[in-house]
């Protein structure tokens, strides 16, 4: 199966015109967004709480949360965002997908608008 990748911008809610813009993994198995940390503290986002994540390999760890919005496709989302190590790859979370009704075509790997944003 291959890789979907979509530019994002990361926002500081508190300061609009704080933003970060990376190129974004789509990972349908991850709930939550994951940025860097430099990146989300360059922005002035801090750390709000923590929560435990489970990893691919099954092992647990926990990290820092905050609440960013997120910019692509032309839509923008209120989201909980990871405090990622400074070298991780970005990840666009399944929450923020269905938040503004996209989702991956499983066939051809792309990024799908619905007709409508689900609310079932």
């Amino acid at each position: 199966m291959g890789t979907t990748h979509v530019t994002v911008r990361v926002r500081n809610p508190a300061q609009p015109d704080k933003t970060w813009e990376a190129l974004f993994f789509v990972d349908t198995s991850a709930i939550d967004c994951l940025v860097p940390s430099k990146h989300l503290t360059q922005i002035g986002l801090k750390a709000r709480g923590r929560r435990t994540y489970e990893l691919a390999d099954g092992s647990e760890v926990k990290m820092d949360v905050a609440t960013a919005e997120i910019e692509f496709m032309g839509d923008i989302v209120g989201t909980t965002v990871i405090f990622g190590p400074d070298d991780a790859e970005p990840i666009l979370g399944v929450t923020a997908l269905e938040s503004v009704g996209i989702e991956v075509d499983p066939r051809s790997q792309r990024l799908k608008r619905l007709p409508a944003v689900r609310l079932k």
